[in-house]
Parts: C-alpha cells; structure tokens; sequence
C-alpha cells in the first residue's frame, strides 16, 4: 500500500474559533475543510501555551516527561534523546520539511532560538520571515508543486507553521469585522475594548483563512489530494483573558480537522474527547509507522477508520511557565475539571501579552483576585467553570478521586514541581513594569 503524504498545518492561539466551531467569523475554506474532511469537536491541549502544547504533539507525552516546560526561546527545550513524530517518520522513508514558523526545542540551544529545526527531525528547513501566513501559503505552495513536478515519489510530511492567529491584532485592522457585529464571548464582558480586540483578531482568522484555501486549491490543482492527509489544529486556546493561559475549557480547547476525502471520508464529526499528545501516534499509525513504547498518547486511528471505540475519557493538564511562574496540574474528564494551584497567585493567569491587550484592563480587577488551592468544576452543570465545588460536600468523593490521579500522576512521572525549590525561569521584564504601575496581581492585592 502505498504511504501517504501528510501535510500538517498548525497555528497560533486559535483555539476553536472558527465558523466550523459555531463562531460569527468569516473562515469559509476551513469550513469547508471540516465539511468535507473529519472535524473533531472534543480535542485538547495539555498545556494552554505554545512550546509545551507543540512540543506534546511532536513527542506524544505530557510537557513535564519530554521537558519542554516554558517557552522555547526562553531556554526550555524537549529532552535529549527524545522521539519526534518527524524523526519517526524519516525512519519509515519520509521526507520531512518544515515550512515556516516552530517553537519547539530539543536538546540545549542559544537563548532566543525559536526552533531546532533539523534536530527535531526535520530533515529540510523552509524559513518564511515572519511566518504571516499569506507568505507561508506561498512557499508551501511552491514546495507541493516541486513535488508533483518530481519524478521522485517519496512519501513526505511536511509541518506548515503560520504566526497567525497570534497578537498582537492591530496590522489585522484592514481585515477587521464592525464591532457592532461582533459576539461577544460569554466569559468575557461586553465592552468596546472586548469588542474592538475581537474585531481585530476577525482580520487576523481571515487572512489565516485565505492562506488555507490557496494551499487546499494547489494541491487539488497538482493532483496529489489523492494521496495525501491533511490536518489542521492549533496549539491551544484563543489569545484573549481565561483562555491562553488558564486551564479553563477554553485554554486548552483545540480545533482538528483531518482532511482527505478518498482515504478518510468526508462528513463526519467526532465527539470522542482526546488530547494532542494522541497526534503524534495516530499520525504514526496511519504512516505504518511503528510507534514510540512509552510516550503517554494513544492513537486515534481507529476513529478516522470509522470504528466505534473509546480512546481516553481523561486527560491531564499543566501549567508551570510562560512569561511568569505559574505552577498548576489538573485532570479533565467528560464530566469534571480538577486543578491545583501550586503557588499563590491571581485566580486567572493573563500572560503578558493579554494582560497588556486591549481585554486586559477591562477584566483585571475581576481577574485578579487569590485563586484558591483547589479548584473542582461539574462540567455537565458549569461548562464556563464559573463555580468552584472543591468545598461542596456532595462532591468530596470525586474531589478524592481526582485529587488522587493528579497526586499519583505526578509522582509516577517524577513531575519537577514535587521537588523542594520553584523551577527556575525567565520572567518577562514587562511584568516589573507593569507592577510599578500598579496594574498587576502582586501589586493590586498590597493596595
């Protein structure tokens, strides 16, 4: 049987906000990608910010087993030695490129290095100045039509990585909706600044959008959509206050749609809940390639076949360090959230670059208030996770039972945070300036 192409297409910060997903904005050729493809509508991350939630794709474990913690850039990186989806694959015969942006490191690297690029296992780097994604379109573009050109028929997985849908918002402005017409998220307040940042973010799916739908369009034109997957996903949440960040559903709430009517069929939705550390195994599968011994994801082929099985009903989360340290592990079920807080600390984590947004200010005051140790949330009765149930006798028994996982968890993977010290980090310089302003946690809770 012959290998088939894979095209892998992620973004930045887009969570699930898409038409596709129920979302006013104007994203047709991605909904025509879930239309036509396999959408699935219960896919996860397991940390809602980008290196860790990437580098859970790439390796198929949680951040604290293959190291990647924090940011790329700021000196976390992917263990030594560790297994990579594209390392794999260029085992089984494939041609691996990556196209644009990463930010995924493995091994020790220079402080401000982004990517590792071919020690990931990429063994052909396309970089793209800015990785925005109309320019992205084209060198993808360019490389599908090198490849029906080509004589050479081997296999190839290619990772298409665009900025988009990061902040900031405002060269997006030409793109923007009316504000007037925007739907304002229901854990966010309704006010001008909401609405303008929204509007702004609009133009930023839209220009992601297009970019899609020129590179779908070529590869149809090239005649390689027989025999080739695409996928589409991201790597966590929206960029806006209690989702990128937080552990909340809507930090850690992905988009996925696999794409590849002759080898997958077309129509379908899935409502099985999984986690992104399961990509990197059912990629894997679907290559014929072997798979890793003990990575913590579970492949999902056998849904993209059509067959009625359970791959997971839980899976963990975390939380250590982004611009700031903020230590949280917690599990999710279909039914329940379980969160501890490791430090104390505001009861909704912004990173800076949100804190400092047009959102930000408006939702501080609320935002920043103490978290509590625990938090428990009844998923079925509260999916905004507005209440805490931690304390509420008639949940102590599942409060005991979740409590224990993520204990039990975090000792069977000798997870950094059970040591004596905080794991140390890199704080954004930002974050001092904006305390002498008197617009952080730190310095609003010694008011």
């Amino acid at each position: 049987m012959k290998k088939p192409n894979i095209i892998f297409m992620i973004t930045h910060d887009t969570g699930r906000y898409l038409g596709a997903y129920g979302h006013e904005v104007d994203s047709p050729e991605l909904d025509k990608l879930a239309e036509h493809g396999v959408k699935f509508d219960q896919y996860f991350c397991p940390a809602p910010q980008c290196s860790p939630s990437r580098g859970s794709i790439l390796t198929g474990a949680y951040p604290h087993n293959n190291g990647l913690i924090g940011l790329a850039h700021l000196n976390f990186h992917i263990s030594e030695g560790t297994k990579t989806m594209p390392g794999e694959l260029g085992k089984n015969g494939y041609e691996t490129t990556l196209i644009g942006f990463s930010h995924e490191t493995i091994g020790e690297e220079a402080l401000g290095l982004y990517s590792s690029t071919n020690k990931l296992g990429y063994q052909r780097y396309e970089p793209v100045e800015g990785s925005r994604a109309p320019q992205v379109a084209d060198k993808t573009i360019e490389f599908l039509n090198e490849k029906a050109d080509s004589d050479d028929h081997q296999p190839f997985f290619v990772n298409v990585g665009f900025w988009e849908t990061h902040r900031s918002f405002d060269e997006y402005e030409p793109y923007a909706d009316d504000i007037n017409d925007i739907d304002v998220l229901e854990y966010l307040p309704d006010t001008p600044n909401i609405r303008k940042d929204l509007s702004q973010f609009h133009g930023s799916v839209k220009v992601l959008d297009k970019a899609v739908g020129r590179i779908i369009k070529t590869l149809k034109e090239t005649g390689l959509e027989d025999n080739t997957i695409v996928v589409f996903t991201t790597d966590h949440g929206i960029a806006f206050p209690r989702a990128k960040g937080s552990l909340k559903d809507a930090g850690l709430e992905t988009a996925l749609m696999f794409y590849s009517p002759k080898l997958l069929g077309s129509g379908r939705i899935i409502n099985d809940m999984l986690c992104n550390i399961d990509m990197m195994p059912t990629i894997l599968e679907l290559t014929n390639t072997p798979i890793p011994e003990g990575i913590d994801g579970k492949s999902f082929a056998s849904l993209l076949r059509g067959e009625s099985t359970v791959i997971r009903d839980e899976f963990f989360c975390e939380l250590t360090w982004h611009d700031k340290y903020h230590p949280m592990r917690g599990i999710r079920t279909n039914d329940y959230k379980y969160v501890k807080n490791f430090e104390e600390g505001p009861a909704v984590y912004m990173p800076v670059d949100i804190h400092r947004s047009l959102s930000g200010p408006d939702v501080r005051e609320d935002f920043y208030v103490p978290n509590q140790p625990e938090e428990l949330y009844d998923l079925k009765k509260d999916p905004m996770e507005y209440n805490n149930v931690i304390d509420h006798p008639a949940y102590q028994e599942m409060a005991k039972q979740l409590r224990e996982k993520v204990s039990n968890w975090m000792k069977n993977t000798e997870d950094p945070l059970l040591g004596e010290d905080k794991i140390p980090g890199i704080e954004s310089k930002k974050w001092a300036e904006e305390t002498r302003k008197g617009n952080t946690y730190e310095a609003m809770k010694n008011k």
